[in-house]
């Protein structure tokens, strides 16, 4: 059986988890706090982040959300999520890197550190500056999705890809740590509400940390 080391805040998980899920690849979860990972997860990545995939039985550790989805995307035909033709797949690739990268440096992460790492490592309070700034930076990437959304079926093309799920990932972390603010983005609301239903996305939205409470509306398909 598959072993995921995740954390449940941890959008590279995430992404992995919805792959995972979609593709029907059973898998156990177990849990590395960011803050105090243990020294056994250490030796399974030397970069102490999570997800980190093992099968104990088959002797195989892969470290890194992209090596994880590549992996699988190339040993599980079910459900293909990096597909088409080259320039297809390009494309997917990109906008996987536009989410992995600059939406989490610019919005995800921040609200991670502010809103989550202060209050349970460090016992602080959020800066409401940079809670302001990532906000704002939210609404230029919902401003992108929203365009995508209107002139593609799905963000990287006709069907559903690792880029859908890549920022489904990254937009339902923010969604929890009240970062979304979802006026004028109705093309980009509408397409995760879309993701919300499928059922790779349940478990995701049933979750919730010890100390930390999503708003309302967060696990509501139509909200």
């Amino acid at each position: 059986m598959w072993r995921l080391y995740q954390f449940p805040l941890c959008p590279f998980s995430r992404k992995v988890r919805l792959l995972l899920s979609e593709k029907g690849v059973g898998y156990e979860l177990w849990r590395e706090n960011p803050w105090d990972a243990s020294d056994e997860f250490w030796k399974l990545n030397a970069a102490g982040r999570t997800p980190v995939i093992e099968h104990p039985e088959k002797n195989i550790v892969i470290a890194d959300s992209r090596a994880i989805c590549e992996y699988f995307e190339e040993t599980v035909d079910r459900a293909p999520m990096i597909n088409g033709t080259a320039i297809g797949r390009a494309e997917i690739r990109r906008l996987v890197a536009l989410f992995d990268e600059n939406l989490f440096a610019e919005v995800t992460g921040p609200l991670l550190y502010e809103r989550m790492l202060k209050r349970i490592v460090h016992r602080q309070s959020p800066d409401s500056r940079i809670l302001r700034e990532a906000m704002k930076a939210a609404h230029g990437h919902l401003d992108y999705i929203d365009w995508l959304v209107d002139t593609r079926p799905w963000l990287a093309g006709a069907t559903m890809s690792l880029a859908d799920l890549a920022a489904a990932a990254q937009i339902s972390v923010i969604d929890y740590l009240g970062g979304i603010d979802w006026s004028g983005h109705d093309s980009a609301r509408g397409w995760y509400a879309v993701f919300k239903s499928r059922p790779s996305f349940r478990p995701l939205l049933s979750e919730r940390m010890e100390v930390i409470q999503p708003p309302s509306h967060y696990a509501k398909v139509d909200a």
